[in-house]
């Protein structure tokens, strides 16, 4: 194998596993929102999860697509707020002694 073939093998392979990254984050996002609402919790603002899907989904982004960097940052942002909301809520909790 020459050089060149070398470097496109180990950027296709690094694009393959921030892709994998990517998707398990979007997966744990989304089972975080439906375990809240199965819950009867509140999710935190609907925007942050749909804009979370939406920018992971779509192709415009800030970096381009092989680099999955910026969307996994957004989708960790999103499942951030989602927990801050929970821990608001359990911060209100009646009987808390806290």
């Amino acid at each position: 194998m020459d050089s060149t073939t070398t470097v496109i093998v180990i950027a296709a392979v690094l694009a393959a596993v921030l892709l994998a990254v990517a998707v398990g984050v979007l997966v744990r996002l989304v089972r975080m929102r439906r375990g809240m609402r199965r819950a009867g919790l509140p999710t935190g603002p609907k925007w942050v999860f749909w804009g979370a899907v939406l920018y992971f989904v779509l192709p415009t982004d800030l970096m381009p697509d092989p680099v999955y960097l910026d969307d996994i940052a957004v989708l960790l942002l999103a499942l951030r707020t989602m927990r801050k909301s929970l821990g608001e809520q359990e911060e209100g909790r009646p009987g808390d002694l806290g």
